[in-house]
């Protein structure tokens, strides 16, 4: 073999060599060029902030538990004995599925739809059903969330063969604990104000009940 052919093999050896050598090292170069530039990043639940909701930000709940007979008013007679009137009705059940929208990283707007049962001390039972506009403040420590709501709509009320609608107010306080990023589970309690007015005012009554309730809300 001639010189010159014997270094051209040589060179081109040589040249094969480097470039299998520079293909097998730079994934081990790009590993550690990436190592050393990125930062670490860090997905704990436990670095939580009171200003994590912003505006745009919804929530859905759902609730369930019962509900409390507690002042009622006739004519403007307050009913606070029940051996004189004859009224001392059973706790009854209710429920709810809401739904708040954020204004900000505090105020919500929303909705509301629920339905009560209360039996009466004549074994009879009140349904209603409640539709209505809500809003609220809420403010948090750690994970735990107070949401204050009021809400105003209609109500449908009916017993036995008798039906009532009217408008209702109600206000709430609630406690929630935030257990991930889309859930959080808690207590909720509202005071409601049912009036019912008919054309005789000896046979308008204003209701007044409290409720208690386990929650549920899904957060995106």
């Amino acid at each position: 073999m001639r010189q010159g052919d014997l270094m051209r093999k040589t060179g081109t050896m040589r040249a094969a060599a480097f470039f299998l050598i520079l293909l097998l090292g730079l994934p081990i170069l790009l590993a550690a060029q990436d190592n050393g530039d990125d930062p670490e990043f860090e997905t704990d639940w436990d670095d939580y902030t009171t200003d994590l909701y912003t505006a745009g930000d919804q929530t859905f709940m759902i609730s369930l538990g019962v509900i409390f007979p507690t002042v009622f008013v006739n004519d403007g007679e307050v009913w606070t004995s029940p051996e004189q009137h004859k009224f001392d009705p059973p706790v009854g059940g209710n429920g709810s599925l809401a739904f708040n929208y954020y204004l900000s990283s505090h105020f919500f707007l929303g909705g509301e739809v629920g339905g009560m049962f209360s039996p009466t001390i004549a074994k009879n039972t009140v349904f209603t059903i409640l539709l209505g506009a809500r809003g609220g403040y809420q403010f948090n420590i750690w994970r735990f969330e107070f949401p204050i709501t009021a809400a105003i709509g209609m109500f449908w009320q009916t017993y036995l063969n008798n039906g009532y609608y009217g408008l209702y107010l109600k206000g709430g306080l609630a406690v929630y604990f935030r257990a991930s990023s889309d859930w959080s589970f808690g207590i909720t309690s509202n005071w409601y104000w049912l009036p019912q007015r008919t054309e005789k005012s000896s046979q308008n009554v204003d209701g007044n009940f409290v409720d208690l309730m386990l929650s549920a809300r899904y957060h995106f």
